[in-house]
């Protein structure tokens, strides 16, 4: 049989950190990574046979569940024809259609292979729509690892921003600005510092790369009102939030509308997948119609596109995202109610399929707040929950997600896992 401390092992000998992305070192966490041997329904399994209930979902994807046979079957269908062309196919335009008719403001889309490519894509489509070359990101939100979004605030909120990974030139990220998500303030004060240079602010509608933070009312409206009053774009990084929260994505839910969005997980159904989606009268400045270079040879791959097709179908069911919703919130109510009996500071909530848990006494609405978790008793609490089969992301940092395969035995095990968990670490 194999071994997870033998594969890791080997794993490190040719690929760097034993992993092709980096927060699967389990180096937030300590101690060694499962190598997933395959995954069906709400469970994963690993090379020496353990099974666990799966709350990781491909970072997002995977929200109809793992192996889901319609999906299988589609990209079946579509391999059997060809992995890619290079030339155009009729999936594209279907899965395209697809989404227009969920936004009503998008009326043309791009597809990519990857939220980091949809993300830079819409930054340089605001810069060459607009003219300007400034944009504001906000601290904790993570938009790819493109050189000008891999930035986080200088000295103080209100600083240009200064690269948070080697390798990439303070001259790239110069015109990079970092505000505070759930601060409209910090976004107001840019505007008055920079007017007429902003070209547009880039957001996690909700965000879930600093876990999972609700947006404050107003806080959304607020941007939409400020990058409309100063001639900006306001782009929805919709990549794990999209089909996730709701159909309509986060925009359905907030009811605030952006100019621009940026899509993937869900769209691609587990496979590689990207895309900028908006109107017309932005999107035509993209090649081949307008001077806004952007190409990629696997973009819109038969594979991807076919997934994509057959998981948005699943959710578009009647009563998908109600059941799914209530679920969900039914697991939060039981995790809630274990730190209360264990008498541990612990939380958790949810929007839609997706949830976040914080060793705090309350949900945080700030990044600060989310910094300031006991990482040493996460630490402990989430080896507890894999001891007990209970797969949740690697970090105290990343929110979770939640599938239409998680039933009530799942839900259960979850939270008698979690008492016994927390009761541990209190």
């Amino acid at each position: 049989m194999l071994d997870n401390t033998q594969e890791f092992e080997r794993a490190q000998r040719v690929l760097v950190g034993g992993v092709n992305s980096a927060v699967r070192a389990f180096r937030a966490v300590g101690g060694t990574p499962r190598f997933i041997a395959r995954a069906e329904g709400a469970y994963m399994w690993d090379v020496e046979g353990r099974r666990y209930i799966d709350y990781l979902g491909s970072w997002g994807p995977m929200i109809v569940g793992h192996s889901h046979p319609k999906v299988v079957a589609a990209v079946r269908e579509a391999a059997g024809r060809g992995l890619s062309y290079g030339a155009p196919n009729v999936l594209e335009s279907e899965l395209a259609e697809r989404i227009c008719a969920l936004f009503p403001q998008v009326e043309r889309v791009r597809f990519t292979s990857s939220g980091t490519e949809s993300a830079m894509s819409a930054l340089r489509l605001a810069r060459g729509y607009t003219g300007r070359t400034k944009i504001v990101k906000f601290e904790g939100c993570y938009h790819g690892t493109a050189d000008s979004l891999l930035v986080k605030a200088g000295s103080g909120a209100l600083a240009f921003g200064t690269p948070s990974s080697a390798g990439v030139p303070e001259d790239v990220v110069r015109h990079t600005l970092v505000a505070r998500f759930n601060d409209l303030a910090s976004v107001e004060a840019f505007f008055v510092q920079h007017p007429d240079e902003i070209a547009c602010v880039i957001v996690e509608p909700i965000a879930g790369n600093m876990n999972l933070i609700l947006p404050e009312p107003g806080f959304h409206e607020g941007l939409r009102r400020l990058c409309t009053q100063h001639g900006a774009l306001l782009i929805f990084d919709e990549v794990m939030t999209g089909f996730r929260v709701a159909l309509g994505g986060a925009q359905q839910v907030l009811g605030v509308t952006p100019d621009l969005s940026a899509f993937g997980k869900v769209i691609g159904g587990g496979m590689p997948v990207g895309a900028v989606a908006g109107p017309a009268r932005i999107m035509d400045m993209m090649a081949p119609l307008g001077p806004v270079y952007q190409a990629g040879t696997l973009s819109g791959n038969p594979l991807a596109m076919a997934a994509g097709l057959a998981t948005l179908e699943l959710i578009s069911e009647p009563g998908f995202f109600d059941e799914v919703s209530r679920r969900c919130a039914r697991l939060v109510a039981g995790l809630n109610e274990a730190a209360r009996v264990a008498g541990v500071a612990f939380c958790a909530q949810s929007e839609g399929a997706m949830a976040g848990c914080y060793m705090l006494a309350s949900p945080p609405r700030f990044f600060e707040e989310v910094q300031s978790q006991d990482v040493e008793r996460f630490k402990r609490f989430y080896h507890l929950m894999l001891d007990a089969g209970v797969y949740l992301p690697p970090s105290p940092v990343e929110a979770f997600f939640f599938s239409g395969a998680h039933g009530d035995a799942e839900i259960d095990a979850t939270i008698d896992a979690a008492h016994r968990a927390l009761a541990a670490v209190a």
